[in-house]
């Protein structure tokens, strides 16, 4: 491994399970050409998963082998870092609280901030910009229920 990779890493070491590695917060390392190949090197190794373009996140290391963070995880920690509030979404939400027996077959959950897509080991998840208003009371059951009524179930075509 090269001295950058290995600074990395030992960089990456003291952080929690499902903590997002950016690539910008790697920049005083070196230069953003060599950071973005060093981290592409160390996915390709299996040292870390590369959930989308320009962020990576730690593999969880077990005696049965290596394996991605739980989304849950991931997640707590994308609203402690970003800032940004993650609720999940309505069908999700209708399915909790026993309004549907439906199960969302992708995950899928709101967001304040931009849209985007996440790949955890082989499991994809979604994050989608939401309106202020089916943010409101994240974490409460109020709000699940507010998401819930909100969603609309499948269309029959």
């Amino acid at each position: 491994m090269t001295r950058l990779s290995t600074q990395i890493l030992e960089e990456t070491k003291g952080l929690p399970e499902g903590a997002p590695i950016a690539a910008k917060a790697l920049l005083h390392l070196g230069k953003r050409a060599a950071v973005d190949q060093a981290l592409s090197r160390l996915a390709a190794r299996g040292k870390l998963l590369r959930a989308r373009r320009g962020m990576y996140l730690r593999p969880v290391e077990s005696r049965f082998g290596v394996r991605a963070p739980t989304v849950e995880k991931v997640i707590e920690e994308a609203k402690v870092r970003g800032g940004e509030t993650i609720v999940s979404s309505g069908a999700a939400a209708a399915n909790h609280l026993g309004l549907t027996t439906q199960v969302p077959v992708r995950q899928l959950y709101l967001t304040s901030g931009p849209s985007h897509a996440m790949r955890l080991g082989k499991q994809g998840v979604e994050f989608k910009h939401a309106p202020r208003w089916q943010l409101t009371l994240a974490g409460r059951p109020t709000g699940e229920v507010v998401r819930a009524l909100a969603w609309v179930g499948p269309k029959e075509v």
